[in-house]
């Protein structure tokens, strides 16, 4: 049996949208009739737009959101572990999710298992939902009989993912909404404000202080030129993307350049290290050989200089070389985490040592974020006060050579 889309109208003539199972759309239909409905179309389950890498983050037709994944891989290990059939698990899981999209895909991917097929290449059908980490795990856990064990895993991994990436988001919230408001008042004081007062001092006919003079020609500036700085900067940010999307050299000198940068590099170098342990720590653990586990686990990785690092790792791991020896000859890793590969390779638990080592390193970045959220406060408003403090010089300076004369 496969999964149906189908799109009917009901008795009162309302639209309606939904999924059933059966063996030939004409099935599907006549199914809709028995209903009372009036098939306007019935389309195999497929997916829409198949997305290639590895990012825990979907949207659109055929793909799935991190919530979403996390929740369905959840309730089927614990449908595993209560001992029910693949089939079933499968069938209960599409009708608990309430996602027409989701019920479609699950649905699907329940007839790929009725027909033969693994779980693992069932999933592969749609690679956009369920990326190469998540289908290597799952396979391996097939392979090794504990695939129960091997999705409540996964579910804590991705679980984890998204939770480091709202936790970072969050914490850059404030930063953004300050910094957009601080820029908005100095814009406003410049073109709305200063124009008013500097009337005034055109009418006395005095010489304005230097400070004074400044201020006016920044603000006359940004009268007549303020639309074209901003549609600068949209061009510029636009043609920075396009860049990185486009050219594979100009990407690699700008991820270089980001792990040469003070506080970015190690914003960057953390996450990308954290992403890349936890990945390698449960992959490991699920049986996928470590050769593999590293060339799978490079691909969660954003910054490229780091993926191409872990590409020479592979190849040195599969000559015959340590992990931590591969490692630490790319220069690219930290110290910490070098020692704690080393620790787990000689003791025999890889697998707890990288993991010991993805917690280490989200908490160091959390920890260093929550830093700079904290000092990025203060610095803000000692900036915005001297901006208007510089401002409101400026505007008190005539005045008061005004009153001198005037005394």
């Amino acid at each position: 049996m496969a999964a149906f889309d189908y799109v009917a109208l009901d008795e009162r003539g309302k639209e309606k949208k939904g999924v059933l199972e059966g063996d030939s759309a004409r099935q599907i239909r006549q199914a809709l009739r028995d209903k009372g409905f009036t098939p306007l179309s019935v389309d195999q389950a497929k997916e829409k737009s198949k997305g290639a890498g590895l990012n825990l983050s979907f949207s659109g037709k055929g793909h799935i959101s991190t919530p979403d994944l996390s929740l369905l891989t959840r309730q089927m290990a614990t449908l595993i572990q209560s001992g029910l059939p693949l089939e079933e698990v499968l069938q209960a899981v599409a009708n608990q999710s309430p996602k027409a999209s989701v019920k479609s895909m699950m649905l699907s991917i329940r007839s790929k298992v009725l027909e033969g097929h693994s779980l693992a290449n069932a999933l592969g059908e749609y690679p956009g939902a369920f990326p190469k980490l998540f289908r290597s795990t799952v396979a391996a856990g097939e392979h090794s009989g504990h695939l129960d064990s091997v999705l409540e895993s996964l579910a804590d991994y991705v679980e984890r993912q998204q939770m480091a990436v709202r936790k970072i988001k969050m914490a850059a919230i404030y930063p953004v909404i300050l910094s957009f408001v601080a820029i908005g008042v100095v814009v406003f004081l410049l073109t709305t404000v200063v124009p008013d007062i500097v009337e005034v001092f055109d009418t006395s006919k005095q010489e304005l202080p230097p400070l004074t003079a400044g201020l006016i020609a920044v603000s006359d500036w940004l009268m007549a030129y303020g639309h074209f700085l901003l549609i600068f900067i949209v061009l510029l940010v636009v043609g920075y993307k396009f860049q990185m999307s486009r050219s594979e050299g100009f990407e690699r000198k700008a991820h270089q350049l980001y792990l040469k940068l003070p506080l970015i590099s190690r914003i960057a170098q953390g996450a990308d290290v954290s992403r890349f342990t936890s990945t390698l720590s449960i992959l490991t653990s699920s049986g996928v050989p470590l050769v593999e586990s590293l060339a799978i686990s490079s691909e969660v990785m954003q910054n490229r200089v780091l993926r191409e690092a872990i590409t020479v790792t592979s190849d040195k791991v599969r000559e015959g070389a340590s992990l931590k020896n591969a490692l630490e000859q790319t220069g690219h890793f930290p110290p910490l985490m070098l020692y704690m590969v080393a620790s787990g390779e000689s003791s025999g638990e890889l697998e707890g040592m990288l993991k010991r080592t993805a917690e280490q390193q989200e908490r160091e970045l959390e920890s260093l974020v929550s830093t700079l959220v904290g000092l990025f406060e203060p610095l803000m408003l000692l900036f915005m006060g001297g901006i208007v403090m510089v401002i409101v010089m400026a505007i008190m300076m005539p005045l008061m050579n005004m009153n001198t004369l005037v005394s």
